[in-house]
């Protein structure tokens, strides 16, 4: 095990040692955003500490495993034990460095998913609905909910932009490597010369915020708008301006739900859908000046501008970020893309344990 693993493993028990403490301290009680912090730091270190323990122990089964091959009538057995302690040190090692990775804090957050229509006209827009369909799907197999905040359909069918909310368990962790451009290749259904068109959209993955709050909105910077919804919905979606349309002044981001016939349930939606706007842009504004940055920055939606190549005539869908191509378009498109989901997550893994490993 490297030095600076040893060091943090060690500064994780020291720290698991005080926090023992603190938590029996009647003044750590009374306040109890204090007592949760301490009681979430405790359960975040405290797995980590223990499989530290089981490495030391390994480690003295290791040392006596030397000391008795010296002995002629316990070679053999020190043999084994030697062989032994070797493979759990191997092991645990393994485990407390995926351990120490760092975690991200919207691992667990449900999100807003935007998928919006870019180079390709009508085409483009018929594959944003292939895209709602293929995430829509891949959610239900997850046991997700699905809710649409918001469409904008387009004259044959498809999608200028359409929000998705999903809400369930690890629900940013497995979808935030989503965001991008997505070129498809294809023969569209307007193309009568059979010739194959290149068009593209662009995802967008963001973690819903706890509360309105989390991000501090003035009022006075807000131009709140309502509106006939349109669409499905029967008759009275149609007949009241239930739909609300906000625009952030500062930023210029403009969101719009017309999911509910209740306006106050609509603003309160469009709320969300704008906090996660806003924090995913600091998100992105914070991480701009890294070497590595952020695989999942949001293209412009150019047909040059993508992370990855849904290519129809070869039956095939490639990831440009970890040069990964599966041979299984028609069942991605209906929802499973958990194999290229996994591969995303453990190369980023990878990336973090190559990190940890130069520091």
């Amino acid at each position: 095990m490297k030095p600076s693993m040893r060091a943090k493993l060690e500064h994780l028990d020291t720290r698991l040692a005080e926090l023992n403490s603190l938590l029996t301290l009647e003044e750590s009680t009374k306040d109890m955003d204090v007592y949760r912090k301490l009681t979430r730091e405790h359960a975040d270190i405290a797995a980590v500490v223990e499989q530290f323990g089981l490495y030391r122990q390994a480690e003295a089964d290791l040392a006596a495993a030397e000391s008795m091959r010296s002995d002629p009538d316990m070679k053999a057995f020190a043999e084994e034990e030697h062989k032994a302690a070797t493979a759990k040190m191997l092991e645990l090692e393994s485990s407390l460095q995926k351990a120490l990775l760092p975690k991200d804090q919207n691992d667990e957050r449900n999100v807003f998913l935007e998928i919006r229509a870019g180079t390709g006209g009508d085409e483009s827009a018929l594959f944003a609905a292939d895209l709602l369909r293929m995430y829509t799907r891949f959610a239900e197999r997850q046991g997700w909910k699905v809710e649409i905040v918001s469409a904008a359909e387009s004259d044959l069918g498809g999608y200028k932009e359409v929000v998705l909310r999903l809400v369930g368990q690890s629900v940013y962790s497995r979808l935030k490597f989503e965001s991008g451009g997505h070129r498809v290749q294809r023969v569209p259904q307007t193309e009568t010369q059979g010739r194959i068109h290149t068009s593209a959209c662009t995802v967008a993955v963001m973690p819903e915020a706890d509360e309105i709050e989390a991000v501090k909105i003035n009022p006075a910077e807000l131009r709140i708008d309502t509106f006939r919804a349109s669409g499905a919905g029967g008759q009275h979606i149609n007949k009241t301006d239930s739909a609300v349309r906000i625009t952030h002044l500062p930023t210029g981001i403009v969101v719009e739900c017309q999911d509910d016939r209740s306006q106050h349930r609509n603003k309160e939606q469009a709320m969300k859908v704008l906090v996660s706007r806003i924090m995913a842009d600091r998100e992105r504004e914070q991480h701009q000046h890294e070497a590595q940055t952020r695989k999942s920055l949001i293209g412009s939606g150019d047909r040059s501008d993508r992370i990855r190549t849904y290519n129809f005539p070869q039956g095939r869908i490639t990831d440009h970020r970890i040069n990964l191509t599966l041979y299984k378009i028609d069942a991605m498109m209906d929802g499973d893309i958990t194999d290229l989901c996994n591969a995303l997550a453990s190369e980023h893994q990878a990336e973090l344990l190559a990190a940890l490993g130069d520091t």
